[in-house]
């Protein structure tokens, strides 16, 4: 009695490692090094980063995609599934961001790594399932081999004339380097403008809630937050003060009566980042109408400068108005 063969008897020999069509191998193998190249210091660092994952977001989740819908070799031609690759990453990708963007995670690198691996992964699996039960003859294959031979005719001399190899060899060249060129720009981008980010938030870390109403002894927290984009990193030098100001409205002018030093510290903030950190502080007496928060980020002038001049020397400089009472 003959046994009727079922297509899910192709499948496991389909999940295979040897079995595994190359194109997919492939895809698999890049996911490894996206996440080598995304989280494994110091690779993180340099521009591999960069190369493993332009892919991975512009390319390879249309890929699996499109495995997955068309598995067969004359479903669409390569042409199409090249630009359906292009053009469904470009649409996937901002999606998944929507999604995340209702979720606890938000649109952070970790979440969107992650959901990115899941659905290039799945996609890779129904791909695998689907090219199972086609007959093998009907399967889509990367033609390596035929691409391999196409390029090895167009180089050798008994195929073609010498014009038509130096016009190959001229385009070639000019692939390369638009590549080359593109790989370049993104890698080692034109620097824009130079600035620091400085701003401080309450204690929920909102731009609200600041503490406005202080009380002697009593101690009063906030943040202070620092960005960096002056494509270099950075050792920042933080001064607050507590201050006695006065305004003089006839001739628009402030008077620095009082300037009590409260801390100085530093913070090391590498190039595009920011950092946000927790500070919290005590008056001891009462009579301060102002804090003052002095940013430096190369020099920092001695004792000497004091008053406005010392606020005129910072790089940057903010400031919150207080009242002060005693306990």
């Amino acid at each position: 009695m003959t046994r009727i063969q079922h297509p899910y008897d192709t499948i496991g020999e389909a999940f295979a490692i040897s079995k595994i069509p190359i194109d997919l191998k492939i895809i698999f193998c890049w996911l490894v090094l996206t996440v080598i190249g995304i989280y494994l210091p110091p690779v993180n660092q340099t521009f591999l980063r960069i190369l493993f994952g332009l892919p991975m977001v512009l390319f390879i989740p249309g890929y699996t995609l499109i495995a997955a819908l068309f598995p067969g070799s004359k479903d669409i031609d390569g042409i199409e599934r090249v630009a359906l690759s292009f053009g469904l990453s470009i649409a996937v990708v901002p999606l998944i961001g929507l999604a995340l963007n209702y979720t606890p995670w938000g649109i952070r690198l970790d979440p969107i790594v992650i959901s990115l691996v899941i659905f290039t992964v799945a996609m890779s699996i129904i791909a695998l399932y689907r090219r199972a039960l086609v007959p093998e003859e009907k399967r889509f294959v990367v033609p390596f081999q035929a691409m391999q031979q196409s390029v090895k005719e167009e180089f050798s001399p008994t195929q073609t004339s010498r014009l038509d190899r130096v016009l190959s060899i001229f385009l070639l060249l000019a692939i390369v380097a638009a590549v080359a060129t593109t790989i370049y720009v993104i890698v080692i981008p034109k620097e824009g403008e130079k600035f620091t980010e400085f701003f401080i938030l309450g204690e929920k870390k909102m731009a609200a809630d600041y503490p406005t109403n202080l009380i002697t002894g009593q101690t009063s927290s906030l943040y202070i937050g620092i960005g960096n984009h002056e494509y270099r990193n950075i050792t920042y030098t933080i001064e607050t003060y507590f201050m006695q100001m006065t305004f003089n409205e006839t001739d628009n002018t402030s008077t620095v009566n009082a300037m009590t030093p409260i801390s100085r510290f530093t913070v090391p903030v590498a190039h595009n980042q920011t950092v946000i950190t927790p500070y919290s502080f005590v008056p001891k007496t009462t009579g301060y109408n102002r804090i003052e928060f002095l940013l430096f980020k190369d020099t920092v002038p001695g004792e000497q400068v004091q008053g406005m001049d010392r606020i005129n020397q910072s790089y940057r400089d903010l400031h919150l108005w207080v009242t002060t009472k005693a306990r």
